[in-house]
């Protein structure tokens, strides 16, 4: 967000009003305060307006980098309390977490039966299959 240093009350309000909602959705804001002229021998001025910005979103955010001058420009970077969710944490509601279940079978002509481990969406197709013991007719 770009600000002056002589910027007027109602204009600072909206600024803040755009930089509180970002906070709010999760993202960072670089609040950059542009000089011009002889404004570069006044950056009190930039200094007390950061200052009053961060004052009134110290409940949603805190300050991650410090008013910083670089060339003719001072920059605050201010972060969220409550981080965002990457795109790749989200969990999509159609899918279950895979279990596992582990099973015995008993083969026939061995003596001991056989543990074996299946995913849990592969036991409900092998469970539901009453074809265990039909003969393969097409020999």
């Amino acid at each position: 967000m770009k600000l002056r240093p002589k910027i007027s009350e109602h204009d600072f309000q909206t600024k803040f009003g755009s930089v509180r909602h970002f906070l709010h959705d999760g993202d960072k804001v670089k609040l950059t305060i542009m000089f011009r002229g002889r404004e570069m021998v006044h950056q009190e001025y930039g200094r007390k307006l950061l200052d009053r910005m961060a004052e009134e979103l110290k409940e949603v955010a805190i300050i991650e980098r410090t008013p910083l001058v670089e060339g003719r420009n001072m920059i605050m970077i201010m972060s969220p309390l409550n981080k965002k969710h990457a795109k790749g944490d989200q969990h999509s509601n159609d899918r279950r977490p895979t279990q596992e279940v582990e099973m015995s079978v008993t083969v026939p002509g061995e003596e001991a039966e056989v543990g074996v481990t299946v995913p849990i969406e592969d036991l409900g197709a092998a469970s539901g299959s009453n074809n265990e013991h039909a003969e393969d007719t097409n020999a």
